[in-house]
């Protein structure tokens, strides 16, 4: 079997959860897979670093990079004369040829912008309801990354359940407990963060729930630990603004760090260093920043709604995000019992083992050769 992947995102979103997600999906069936051939469609004049088998050529794509695909939805041709048997895109579908003559399998994360519409952008938006229904009815398959994703999808798109597959995420090999005092100094040099933290990271989307997580920090820091910092990373969004202008609203502005996009190769540190990891988001397909800092060996604290019940399990406290009160009781609760803390490590250490690349990559496979048959 000839398996064309595109691999885009492995290179422009490295560091995101679909360019995470492309770039293990590679190299975990680079590491599994000597039998099949495959043809990865790259980004024009990118240098692939990872180091690939005999089995695994390069393609570019010189239509439409823009270096985005959501740019350019449809990249006419990119199949012509390319003699395989299946075509996976693993950014939603974005990109996949309508006329095509193989068959093809996109991995569709979640349904956001048809359940929260007010979160998302208005090119992001465009391109779910122009695009993906006829990219969703030329798809031979679908692979999706929860249980609660798959029903929404379903329940979207009256999609065939038996034409759905899930495969979780998880988190890289990078993540893991390390040394906390190192990991603060490391922190404190690189990003000048001297004080204990709550961390989030993630996106800036209104959907994170990040003003509530703002208000919750508010209601306990200036009395109960005046210390403490709350520290929101990722890369700011346009909702960026107006979480600042709710810190000095708040009158917190002082206790609230926005250190912007962290790399991945400084993530590891920002988890281990942190006392508590808070992600009380809306609406999940999956969440990787709390399997992450799972695998730090940190406590969490995340939402009880959409998939995430499903992917922590009772390894983190679980509370309604749109309770703000409730939320600042978990993150008191966390931050002033040990045993709390250390049973919450403990067991999201064990949890994370659960996930593996490795594993998401051999269902993928599966789920291939299923299609073909």
């Amino acid at each position: 079997m000839k398996i064309g992947i595109d691999g885009r995102a492995a290179k422009w979103y490295r560091g995101t959860g679909i360019g995470t997600y492309t770039y293990q999906l590679i190299n975990c069936l680079n590491k599994i897979d000597k039998i099949n051939d495959y043809l990865l469609f790259m980004p024009k004049d990118s240098k692939y670093k990872m180091h690939l088998n005999s089995n695994f050529n390069l393609t570019n794509i010189s239509e439409g990079n823009c270096s985005s695909f959501w740019d350019e939805v449809n990249i006419p041709n990119i199949l012509r004369d390319k003699d395989i048997d299946l075509y996976h895109v693993p950014q939603n579908g974005v990109g996949l040829p309508v006329n095509k003559k193989c068959y093809s399998v996109i991995t569709l994360h979640d349904v956001i912008p048809f359940r929260m519409p007010e979160t998302v952008s208005k090119r992001y938006m465009k391109i779910f309801s122009e695009s993906l229904p006829e990219i969703i009815k030329v798809s031979d398959g679908i692979i999706t990354v929860s249980n609660y994703s798959k029903r929404d999808i379903i329940k979207t798109f009256n999609y065939p359940q038996d034409k759905i597959h899930v495969t979780y995420l998880a988190s890289e090999s990078i993540y893991k407990p390390l040394n906390k005092e190192i990991s603060k100094m490391i922190i404190k040099r690189k990003y000048s963060i001297d004080e204990n933290y709550i961390l989030y990271v993630g996106g800036f989307s209104p959907r994170k729930n990040i003003s509530g997580l703002i208000q919750a920090f508010s209601i306990f820091a200036n009395k109960d630990n005046p210390n403490l910092k709350l520290v929101i990373a990722g890369k700011r969004g346009e909702s960026y603004k107006n979480y600042l202008e709710l810190t000095y609203k708040l009158k917190i502005s002082d206790k609230v760090i926005f250190p912007g996009f962290i790399p991945t190769m400084d993530l590891p540190f920002l988890y281990n260093a942190a006392s508590v990891f808070v992600y009380p988001s809306f609406y999940e397909g999956f969440g990787l920043p709390p399997i992450e800092a799972m695998a730090c060996g940190i406590p969490i604290i995340s939402s009880n709604i959409t998939s995430m019940p499903e992917i922590i399990g009772t390894s983190g406290l679980l509370i309604n995000p749109y309770n703000i009160e409730e939320l600042s009781s978990a993150i008191t609760n966390v931050l002033s019992d040990n045993v709390l803390a250390e049973k919450l490590s403990a067991s999201g250490i064990k949890r994370s083992t659960e996930f593996s690349w490795e594993k998401t990559a051999a269902e993928s496979l599966s789920f291939y050769n299923k299609i073909i048959s």
